[in-house]
């Protein structure tokens, strides 16, 4: 690389940034980890004066969704590991919005569900992020919060299988 070539040329490997129009591999990469950075850091503080993160928010949409679960599969479905799960579980246990139950058949493996004060909080949540959510996509225009929605949508769970 000459010391006068600049960045991206014929002469000099490109940068890898997260910056429009980085044509590097890495570029999508990149970009999609800083928009969950923002994403997350918006929603920790719809979270936050209700006294749960967004790794506790993560496991009650799971068992908002799916009705008991067995931890091996919140484990699968947040992206987490078994340890993670257990601490996240343990404190939405301590704060009464989840209990674990045993599953009939099996007395070694627990499934872990919803409280009722779990709901309230999730359904608070809910309602504290919105205003939230609409600031983050105010630069958006008409449709776009929508489509990128969908694109992020098919782009997270392709038709073809995990990548």
């Amino acid at each position: 690389m000459t010391a006068d070539a600049p960045h991206g040329t014929a002469s000099s490997p490109s940068r890898v940034t997260d910056r429009p129009g980085d044509a590097s591999p890495f570029a999508l990469g990149l970009l999609l980890r800083r928009a969950h950075w923002r994403a997350a850091s918006v929603m920790e503080e719809a979270l936050r004066p209700l006294g749960i993160e967004l790794r506790h928010f993560a496991v009650l949409i799971v068992l908002a969704d799916r009705g008991p679960t067995v931890q091996r599969d919140l484990v699968a479905a947040t992206g987490s590991d078994k340890a993670g799960i257990m601490r996240v579980v343990d404190d939405l246990e301590r704060k009464g919005l989840a209990v674990r139950r045993s599953v009939p058949g099996d007395r070694r493996v627990r499934a872990v569900e919803i409280t009722p004060q779990g709901v309230e909080l999730f359904d608070a949540a809910h309602v504290a992020a919105e205003p939230l959510a609409e600031r983050m996509v105010a630069e958006l225009g008409a449709g776009e919060a929508e489509q990128l929605a969908d694109l992020l949508t098919r782009f997270a769970h392709p038709s073809g299988g995990e990548v």
